[in-house]
């Protein structure tokens, strides 16, 4: 069974998805070849002006949050901030570098799971699964090759198609094209 578009005031934290959706297209298109590259974040770029539009126009700012619920938010978004940073340079310190990106990913799944309870949106846990998935991943694929291009490229862009997609469902942009097709 599909559940209805939401209405404008049943939507929490719209661009949510599609914020973090761009950080990691952008981190997983740097690790590749600048030609490549550089096509690859264009186009991530683009489908994150289509997601940004689509959002806004459905949604507007959505739903404001009340203090109590902004306060969580913001703790457990700058929360994780902190634990990429200290990750991202804590590895780098390391002989262990090539895990930046794994652990990163799988520090954003932590956080997408008490988000989902602070949001109401079940579809945080099924993304923060495969978050963890992505990163455990690359984390393997980190541990047996050598660098780090292959494991941040699979994370970054696996966990923004993921994101996006999440995004998409949220939007009803999948409702729309399944009508669409059915016409």
């Amino acid at each position: 069974m599909t559940r209805p578009n939401r209405v404008p005031d049943q939507v929490v934290a719209p661009y949510l998805e599609v914020i973090i959706g761009a950080v990691w297209w952008v981190i997983g298109t740097l690790a590749l070849p600048s030609g490549i590259g550089t096509v690859l974040m264009a186009a991530g770029l683009g489908v994150t002006g289509v997601l940004w539009t689509t959002a806004r126009r459905r949604f507007g700012a959505g739903v404001r949050l009340d203090p109590e619920r902004r306060t969580r938010l913001l703790r457990l978004v700058l929360g994780a901030l902190g634990l990429i940073v200290l990750a991202v340079v804590g590895l780098g310190a390391t002989s262990w570098a090539e895990l930046r990106a794994p652990v990163a990913c799988a520090i954003v799944a932590a956080v997408l799971f008490p988000l989902a309870s602070l949001l109401q949106e079940r579809s945080y846990v099924a993304v923060g699964g495969l978050l963890l998935v992505l990163g455990a991943s690359g984390a393997l694929l980190a541990l047996d090759a050598a660098g780090s291009a292959g494991p941040q490229g699979l994370v970054g862009m696996g966990a923004a198609a993921a994101l996006w997609g999440a995004g998409a469902l949220r939007f009803g942009l999948l409702e729309d094209v399944r009508d669409r097709v059915r016409r």
